[in-house]
């Protein structure tokens, strides 16, 4: 069982957190009662979650329970890890002011509320204990990606799965709504004009033999290995979870569909791949 505990300042970036661990397969609570957490991890774990992320913040009833509450976790043979997300007070004060949420300190009733600030260092009051029990990170000047990628590195999720689609289309039918990079591949040798050739795809040897033996479609083709093998962890590093990478010929039938068959080749050592062919789908000509 693996267990790991989210805990910090409001505005810390914890949800960051609990989103992160849920991508990478964790089941994940929320603002739970410390006195709960054996309970409920021990239940979850029953009921076949293996990985558990669970979030206790200041509101926690019993906080000071949360230690012997790890330790009998440990106990049962939980690999716990506790992680605890701080900021300064001036870059609180400017996340709650961005996002003009109210602190949950803070109150609602006029003769107990709470500052901003107040609220703020009365928070950091109340998890002073929590903060020694584990790796302590300050998001103060950390970007919302990077948070995200020390997490992942913290916890051993590594960069996260990244889906690439490779598409083939028709420039006449229209670029694909969903493409996030295109590449154009009109100016390639056309095997439609060649005799025997127009009614296969690229997906036919006699096309696919006609292809390899044109020098400009072999450059083309190396060069896009290139960019793609020098970008694609880019991509990844920043937490994109799917890429389409659209490739348009004509009629969509023979260049796009031939290099969208050899990217995907590739690359599939290193990403989900996904292939699709819309030309011939539509039975586009």
């Amino acid at each position: 069982m693996q267990l790991v505990l989210v805990s910090g300042l409001s505005g810390s970036g914890k949800s960051i957190a609990l989103d992160v661990l849920e991508d990478g397969g964790y089941y994940c609570v929320d603002n739970l009662p410390a006195t709960l957490l054996l309970e409920v991890v021990r239940f979850l774990y029953e009921g076949g979650h293996a990985r558990v992320a669970v979030s206790v913040d200041a509101r926690s009833v019993a906080l000071s329970s949360l230690p012997q509450q790890l330790e009998a976790l440990k106990a049962l043979g939980a690999e716990t890890r506790v992680l605890f997300l701080e900021a300064g007070t001036e870059a609180l004060l400017r996340r709650f002011a961005e996002t003009r949420r109210g602190h949950p300190l803070a109150g609602s009733d006029s003769a107990s509320q709470l500052t901003l600030s107040e609220a703020i260092e009365r928070e950091r009051g109340l998890l002073a204990g929590v903060s020694e029990l584990g790796h302590r990170i300050d998001t103060s000047n950390l970007q919302a990606k990077v948070l995200r990628n020390w997490i992942k590195e913290i916890v051993g999720l590594g960069s996260g799965a990244l889906t690439v689609l490779f598409e083939s289309f028709a420039f006449r039918e229209g670029i694909p709504l969903d493409a996030d990079w295109v590449v154009d591949a009109r100016m390639l040798p056309n095997p439609h004009y060649q005799p025997g050739l127009a009614e296969l795809t690229g997906r036919d040897a006699p096309v696919i033999e006609f292809l390899e033996r044109e020098q400009l479609v072999r450059a083309f083709l190396e060069d896009l290995r290139g960019f793609l093998g020098r970008w694609l962890p880019e991509v990844r590093k920043d937490n994109r979870s799917y890429l389409t990478v659209a490739i348009g010929c004509t009629g969509g039938r023979h260049r796009s569909v031939y290099l969208a068959e050899r990217l995907a080749e590739s690359f599939s050592a290193n990403a989900r791949v996904l292939v699709r062919h819309r030309g011939l789908a539509t039975g586009a000509g």
